[in-house]
């Protein structure tokens, strides 16, 4: 089902025209474009370049090198005073619907049209915060997440590039349900879609996911800190359902990304092949080593914990999502800090959703204060979030045939990594945003 004549209605009603959306996104791309970096980040080497000039084609980088126009009626968009760097990635964020509260039918309570409709705002806080591409690894009522793509990528909406999962593939009263084992509660067949408990229903359920439109496949293998009724380190997909999911999902060139909190529900879903592991936070020496030797990502949303124990506590969310939370928060941070030592792959992700959308840049002090250093936490963010999901070839950087996605901010971000919560400057496509 899809809901796009609902979504403009929705939008003409709440926002700008689309007249004069599309007014704001479409600059003319006759010719070529220059930007002067003061500062350029250059994420692949790792090092930072000065006096730089970024010539832009269309939606394209065509060349990247020192400043040296003297063509005066060029089109220069000088940024000569500032940082610049590619757009940032997040490689776990839920854009549809309202973000988590003490409610947890709160999702039951919405319709679709309100679910694309939030999504609409969300994408936007999302793009401006300096997160040009996101992959959104779910919600609950399925394809909500391609409808919403597919209205960015028409230009009829301001929003990241964006990768959806259509929905989750968990178990009966998994952590992909919306309340869990509360089995009295009546959910939607469009919640539901995901829902698979043998081989078979796997496979057919991901079928039907990609038919619809998903990019890539999101299994959830373990209990859920923020599903009532769930457990994070109980395996709820064990290894033969994991590795049907992803044999089926290589059928059609797309991959499986891994929710797994618990230690054995991680192992059983390296060995199964997912390309990443979203969060990680019970995770064990053996599953790191794993994780190396086979190359998998470790996407974890380290600063997501504070926000859910801050805020939780204050508005009363269930006792069950505080304690699975305290006892997730600080193993998770232990572990991410074992993985970049072992030299484990990593990629930026936040689990934005459960804290409000445009926060996503808050991770990176965490990033450092658990491991990296400035320019990896900027890496993860940008290079190496792009190489997590095979598409390097189009983002993570500022180089030639790339998309001109590029923000750019005040002030060192390598002294002072927290600058990139208040970007000044946000490009895609070689168009300016704000």
């Amino acid at each position: 089902m899809r809901y796009f004549l609902i979504l403009t209605t929705l939008l003409l009603g709440s926002y700008q025209s689309l007249a004069a959306q599309k007014q704001l996104i479409s600059n003319d791309t006759v010719g070529l474009s220059y930007v002067h970096a003061g500062k350029l980040v250059d994420v692949e080497a790792g090092t930072v370049l000065f006096n730089q000039m970024i010539t832009i084609r269309g939606d394209r980088i065509v060349d990247v090198g020192p400043w040296t126009l003297t063509n005066k009626s060029a089109n220069v968009i000088d940024w000569s005073d500032y940082t610049v760097m590619p757009g940032m990635i997040d490689g776990h964020t839920h854009l549809l619907g309202d973000i988590q509260s003490e409610d947890v039918l709160a999702p039951l309570n919405l319709s679709p049209e309100e679910d694309v409709a939030l999504g609409v705002i969300n994408a936007e806080k999302t793009l401006k915060a300096g997160f040009t591409s996101v992959i959104d690894v779910g919600s609950y009522r399925a394809f909500t997440d391609i409808t919403l793509r597919d209205a960015i990528n028409s230009g009829q909406i301001l929003g990241p590039r964006m990768w959806g999962a259509g929905a989750y593939i968990t178990r009966t009263g998994g952590g992909g349900e919306v309340v869990g084992l509360d089995m009295g509660v009546k959910i939607p067949l469009d919640f539901r879609r995901g829902v698979a408990d043998t081989e078979e229903e796997v496979r057919s359920r991901i079928r039907d996911l990609i038919e619809g439109g998903a990019d890539f496949i999101k299994m959830i293998v373990t209990g859920a800190v923020l599903t009532v009724g769930t457990e994070p380190g109980e395996v709820e997909m064990n290894e033969d359902l994991i590795r049907a999911g992803v044999e089926e999902a290589a059928k059609y060139g797309k991959y499986v990304t891994a929710h797994a909190h618990g230690a054995e529900g991680i192992k059983m879903a390296i060995r199964a092949g997912v390309r990443s592991i979203q969060h990680g936070s019970l995770m064990d020496d053996e599953g790191l080593a794993l994780m190396k030797k086979k190359g998998t990502w470790l996407v974890a949303d380290i600063y997501n914990g504070d926000y859910i124990k801050d805020v939780g506590t204050a508005k009363g969310w269930p006792a069950e999502i505080l304690r699975k939370n305290n006892e997730t928060t600080e193993t998770q941070r232990a572990v991410f800090t074992k993985a970049v030592k072992l030299g484990v792959n990593v990629a930026y992700g936040t689990d934005s959703g459960v804290y409000p959308h445009g926060d996503n840049a808050r991770q990176m002090t965490y990033m450092v204060r658990y491991g990296l250093t400035p320019m990896q936490a900027i890496q993860s963010a940008t290079i190496w979030g792009a190489r997590s999901m095979s598409l390097e070839a189009d983002v993570g950087s500022i180089a030639v045939g790339k998309f001109a996605d590029i923000i750019a901010v005040k002030g060192d971000v390598l002294q002072d990594i927290s600058i990139l919560e208040h970007v000044d400057a946000v490009m895609k496509d070689g168009k300016i945003i704000q």
